[in-house]
Order: C-alpha cells, then structure tokens, then sequence
C-alpha cells in the first residue's frame, strides 16, 4: 500500500450519519432536560407508578404531570399498563433507563 492512498478506518462514521446520530441524540437529550421528565424518569425507575404518586413526588398538579407523561410516552421512553381505572406508567426505553442510572451516579450519589 502506498501511503497517498485514501485509507478509511474501520469505526470512522460518515458524516452524514454522524449529523443523523447527533440529531437523535439531541432529541432524546431534550426528552430529559426538564426536570419534571428527569424526576418522572428517576422514580420510574425505581419501578411503575401511577399519575398520583408521580404527583406527589413532583409537587405538581395532575395535569402538570400528565402532560410531562405524554411527552415522554409521544417520544416511546415511557408506556403503561391499564388496571381499571388505574394507569401505571413504566419506562419503555432501555436507553432512558442507562442514562438516568448514569445521571443519579454522577449527580445524586
């Protein structure tokens, strides 16, 4: 091989998917920079809840917190299950799950 040759290394991303991944990663990131949604997230993933314990944990009004749940379920990071009356929501997305673990390491440790 001569060195003026082009050579591409295995793992480099081309560009145009690189600006695609940047872009999704942007819209998940802005998924989670609201501290209602992060809070949801957070004791979500601890384990299901219902919009009144949610409520509780935000301080927030019901409507508050159901619209936050509705952006996030629009986005697929949460979903729930019906029982009844009774809505309990859980995270979807393995994803949000690794990244709200990393986040309470780094800032709620």
């Amino acid at each position: 091989m001569r060195l003026t040759e082009n050579v591409v290394a295995p793992n480099v991303v081309d560009a145009g998917d690189m600006l695609a991944n940047a872009r999704r990663t942007t819209d998940f990131l802005k998924s989670l920079a609201h501290e209602g949604r992060l809070v949801i997230l957070c004791r979500l993933s601890e384990g299901p809840a219902t919009v009144t314990e949610l409520e509780q944990v935000l301080g927030a009004r019901q409507s508050s917190v159901s619209q936050q749940l509705a952006r996030l379920r629009s986005e697929g990071l949460v979903d729930y299950e019906r029982d009844g009356r009774i809505l309990r929501y859980s995270i979807a997305d393995d994803r949000a799950r690794k990244v709200v673990a990393m986040l309470y390491d780094l800032f709620c440790d």
